[in-house]
């Protein structure tokens, strides 16, 4: 799966039509939210096909800003400090998370600056 990065207008219904436009082209959301940072709408939302996404939203009009590849972990919910371990691991390893997420399935969602580095550390928690 991948994440795009999605401007949105910041106005009642632009994440309707956004939803709207994926729903009609048959494209699932897995995961995701949208903010207003500074009076502008971004969204990242994580897909399976974003080839399919992208066109859909493009056709109208609607701009998509990125498309990355994630790094996908599995936290132990029951256990508390989980967020900040792994953020403190990608630290030391030199990787900025940019964008932080959960998908449907209850898993994390990076974004980084770094993946090789990013995907070492997340093999190695994988592993914890």
């Amino acid at each position: 799966m991948r994440d795009l990065g999605i401007r949105l207008e910041n106005r009642p219904g632009a994440l309707a039509e956004m939803g709207e436009t994926l729903g009609h082209a048959g494209v699932s959301v897995e995961g995701g939210g949208a903010f207003v940072v500074d009076g502008k709408g971004i969204a990242h939302f994580l897909f399976e096909d974003t080839t399919a996404a992208r066109h859909a939203l493009e056709r109208k009009g609607i701009t998509v800003l990125a498309d990355r590849e994630v790094l996908v972990q599995r936290l132990k919910q029951d256990v508390p400090g989980q967020l900040g371990k792994i953020s403190r691991l990608m630290a030391e390893a030199g990787v900025n998370i940019e964008v932080m997420y959960s998908d449907h399935q209850n898993q994390l969602i990076l974004i980084v600056d770094d993946v090789e580095k990013g995907r070492v550390v997340s093999h190695a928690w994988s592993r914890i």
